[in-house]
């Protein structure tokens, strides 16, 4: 197995484990790119404090992708962060992308700093210190949309190896949120509002190169699954 691909599948096992949710969906991603599939989405889904994880995986060879998402949803008006995961090949490139994604606003909300992300500080800053890794080519609208916690980089091989510690830190951190729940007004508009934007095509320009791979109608599938818990 890949390396992006064995770094989702123990994150997604560990999530699963820690939050046990049924399978809603499993299906296959198709494109023309290939006779077989091309990757696959699953949905789980339940009615606890972790309502919704979605899993995307992408591999085309022929263009050498090797993509693998996953998101973890909280309850729509709770305080506690969604979780997410990507981790990605292309080539011999690599990149990931980790947060614990804000549920309020942070500029105002100083107790919700301190007890969802400051303890992330001192893993954030090893590892915004290493080598091996590069800026990810976002743009100032989607750097917005996320927490500044947020690790997103382009790696080396040698640093993608090495950011398991990372991701461990992180989902621990988030899975005892949700385990002991954060005192936050979070409100499922305020949360239906963001997630419209956070995976908004005109903001994202993954959307394109999604549509290009599997076509309009199984891309609107993909981030339909992602905007909202229906």
């Amino acid at each position: 197995m890949s390396l992006p691909g064995a770094l989702s599948d123990t994150t997604l096992s560990r999530i699963l484990d820690r939050f046990p949710l049924p399978l809603a969906e499993d299906r296959p991603l198709t494109s023309p790119m290939s006779p077989a599939p091309v990757g696959h989405i699953k949905i789980w889904r339940g009615t606890g404090a972790v309502v919704k994880i979605v899993n995307v995986g992408l591999v085309v060879p022929p263009i050498g992708l090797d993509s693998h998402m996953i998101f973890a949803f909280t309850d729509p008006s709770s305080g506690v962060p969604h979780f997410t995961l990507d981790s990605v090949a292309n080539g011999d490139d690599y990149a990931f992308h980790l947060d614990l994604i804000p549920r309020i606003d942070l500029a105002t909300s100083l107790p919700y700093l301190d007890e969802v992300y400051e303890p992330l500080t001192g893993m954030y800053q090893a590892v915004s210190a290493r080598e091996g890794l590069t800026p990810a080519h976002l743009t100032p609208r989607q750097y917005a949309l996320m927490s500044p916690w947020m690790l997103v980089n382009r790696a080396t091989q040698a640093a993608f190896e090495g950011i398991g510690d990372a991701v461990d830190a992180y989902f621990t951190h988030w899975a005892a949120l949700v385990e002991s729940g954060v005192k936050a007004e979070g409100t499922a508009e305020r949360d239906a509002a963001h997630r419209t934007l956070l995976f908004s095509p005109e903001i994202d320009p993954v959307w394109k190169q999604t549509v290009r791979l599997l076509g309009e109608e199984q891309s609107e599938s993909v981030r339909l699954a992602l905007v909202s818990n229906d």
